[in-house]
């Protein structure tokens, strides 16, 4: 059974004290929805859960996974920024994060069809929509199996149904006992979801 727990976490950036004390467990199947207002910390948790992010305190342990690998190794990140090559295709860019992610790319045109990208399979990136670019980066979601999800307001630049896609997605993996802690202003679609609500940064 996989399990992901933080215990009085600590995150300092640019010499501010970001956020301490902070505590939370996730088991499979679960969602962890972390709110609060902007600059509380929200994303430098899941850069933090990443390895993208020094833990100045506490301790973050991963259950259940291959003792070999880092908890960042075990988990998609999904950022603000779509992290795309724009003179590459759709297709190239999927291709290149699923080899950098250890996967499969010949996954890549199920991921994009999942994601009605299959279509602009050859199109450049640079000629996506702030919607489709979002697409884009979901789908690696779906084209490298992982564990943690780590998903930083991935709703945004989604339109109603992009979103309603993305909660299928979500949905299907807690099914099949993935874990996700997701940063986000409101709801994502998941229900059942779990909150930790972050107070005001000192």
């Amino acid at each position: 059974m996989m399990r992901l727990a933080g215990s009085n976490l600590a995150c300092v950036r640019g010499g501010r004290q970001v956020f301490k004390s902070l505590s939370f467990a996730l088991d499979a199947g679960e969602a962890l929805l972390v709110t609060g207002p902007n600059g509380v910390g929200k994303s430098s948790l899941l850069r933090l859960v990443a390895g993208l992010v020094r833990m100045d305190a506490g301790r973050l342990e991963f259950e259940g996974g291959d003792p070999e690998l880092t908890i960042g190794e075990h988990a998609h990140y999904v950022g603000h920024q779509d992290a795309l090559k724009p003179s590459l295709s759709v297709h190239e860019n999927l291709a290149f994060w699923a080899r950098f992610l250890g996967g499969e790319p010949a996954k890549g045109d199920a991921a994009l069809a999942a994601v009605g990208l299959d279509g602009l399979a050859r199109l450049p990136a640079s000629y996506l929509s702030a919607g489709q670019r979002r697409r884009l980066s979901l789908a690696r979601l779906i084209a490298v199996n992982r564990p943690v999800w780590l998903l930083d307001e991935p709703t945004t630049a989604l339109d109603a149904v992009g979103q309603t896609m993305l909660a299928q997605f979500m949905r299907a993996h807690l099914a099949n006992s993935g874990l996700i802690l997701a940063a986000a202003h409101g709801p994502i679609g998941l229900d059942r979801a779990k909150e930790l609500r972050l107070g005001v940064a000192p």
